[in-house]
């Protein structure tokens, strides 16, 4: 499993996250240990006022659990995981949450362990941690037989679509997957070798390279929207200004702006409208589906649960009943049979647990199948999505060239009757 950690403060932020129904088809909370509350958003409350005593501000530890993309990984899968990471970082016993999440025919986990020793009311250092979870990470996968991704097998060689929480939501607000837009800046910058070249790459992509106000390069789409080029290049800026040079000769971001709105025409506009129209359409019925789908699949787990509790209530009091009372029991007690009873009953109960763990785990694979399915036709639908897009940024292009070409003939015709005069 991949295994991103931090160090972070928030709780009531953290815990709407990862409760968060409206962007995973399901969400379960798998285990709270060492917490008073029996929900989330309690648990993490008591992590954040017992840090009060303390000058820690970090006062938790957050964990992503991510299994390869083909691989649903099973509750204890998670859970061992879990155990492995809080060992090698020093977390052992402290108050954990796990929680798994479902999306997109996926299955990840999230761990949150409190960093405030209750005896001793310190923080729990966690020196190193990036690298012993990249270390663990490998051990995973070597563990489990998965091939090793290249960011682990090379230590460095980190995959050109990684992006960051901010790139990712930035990129949803407007509608787009972010690797399409990564993609997009980086596909221009390998195919360029100065400036003017980038600039025009850009264009063909329907970006507009512009002067930051920090006096950076950025690029803006035709929305106005700001994507900084380092950060959509996965570049340092030393980088970008050694191939870019001074960005000083580009006009501004407002310039920019006002350049795109003066460019584009009211008819190019109306068909950004319409492909942005036609495409939420064509994604409506699959969206219909998907929330039967996740319904149905709620509907069934739910079932399962009540039928699992209801066997498990009736086990617990078959198992209770085999303790004699009165007298008898005193007897029991007394000559060991009680104690007998007793460790039967409890390698039948984690047996018990055992059983429903499985059943739940078999449910999810069968669902995630179905899941997978549907995720495959939304593929279809974005590539198809994504080759109009491609087009739209054509037709711009184009649409821009005709309309500088005109402005240079005015102005050469308006200098030539200028001369004549």
């Amino acid at each position: 499993m991949i295994l991103k950690g931090s160090q972070r403060a928030g709780a009531k932020a953290l815990a709407d996250h990862l409760m968060n129904d409206r962007d995973n088809d399901h969400v379960n909370c798998l285990e709270l240990r060492g917490f008073l509350s029996e929900h989330l958003h309690g648990a993490l409350s008591e992590a954040h006022a017992i840090s009060k005593a303390t000058f820690c501000k970090q006062y938790m530890f957050s964990l992503s659990l991510n299994p390869p993309q083909d691989h649903a990984a099973s509750e204890q899968e998670f859970l061992d995981a879990a155990d492995r990471a809080e060992k090698v970082l020093g977390l052992e016993g402290q108050p954990r949450a796990v929680i798994v999440h479902e999306k997109e025919g996926r299955r990840h986990a999230h761990a949150v362990w409190s960093r405030i020793d209750a005896d001793t009311l310190t923080a729990i250092n966690l020196p190193h941690f990036k690298n012993k979870l990249r270390d663990l990470s490998r051990d995973l996968f070597l563990d489990h037989g998965w091939q090793l991704p290249d960011g682990l097998a090379t230590y460095g060689n980190k995959s050109p679509l990684n992006f960051t929480l901010e790139e990712w939501q930035q990129a949803k607000r407007q509608g787009l997957d972010p690797r399409e837009i990564k993609q997009a800046f980086q596909q221009a910058w390998e195919r360029c070798d100065s400036q003017l070249g980038f600039k025009n790459a850009l264009e063909d992509r329907g970006y507009f390279l512009a002067r930051g106000d920090r006096r950076g390069f950025v690029a803006l789409d035709v929305d106005g929207k700001v994507h900084a080029i380092p950060k959509w290049t996965s570049l340092k800026a030393k980088e970008v200004n050694a191939k870019l040079g001074s960005p000083e000769n580009l006009p501004s971001v407002e310039e920019t702006r006002s350049m795109i709105r003066s460019k584009v025409t009211d008819q190019m506009r109306d068909y950004i409208g319409e492909v942005k129209d036609r495409q939420k359409q064509d994604m409506e019925p699959l969206r219909d589906k998907l929330r039967d789908v996740n319904n149905a699949h709620r509907i069934e787990r739910q079932k399962l649960k009540v039928g699992q509790d209801k066997r498990w209530a009736d086990e617990t009091a078959s198992r209770q009943a085999r303790f004699n009372k009165g007298l008898q029991g005193v007897f029991d007690r007394l000559s060991g049979k009680a104690k007998s009873i007793r460790e039967q009953n409890e390698i039948e109960a984690r047996k018990s647990a055992k059983r429903d763990q499985k059943q739940r785990d078999f449910m999810v694979v069968e669902q995630m199948k179905e899941r997978r399915a549907l995720q495959s036709e939304f593929r279809k639908i974005r590539r198809k999505h994504q080759d109009e897009r491609k087009l739209l940024a054509s037709k711009m292009r184009q649409a821009l060239n005709q309309t500088r070409s005109l402005s240079m003939h005015v102005k050469r015709r308006e200098r030539d009757r200028g001369l004549s005069l």
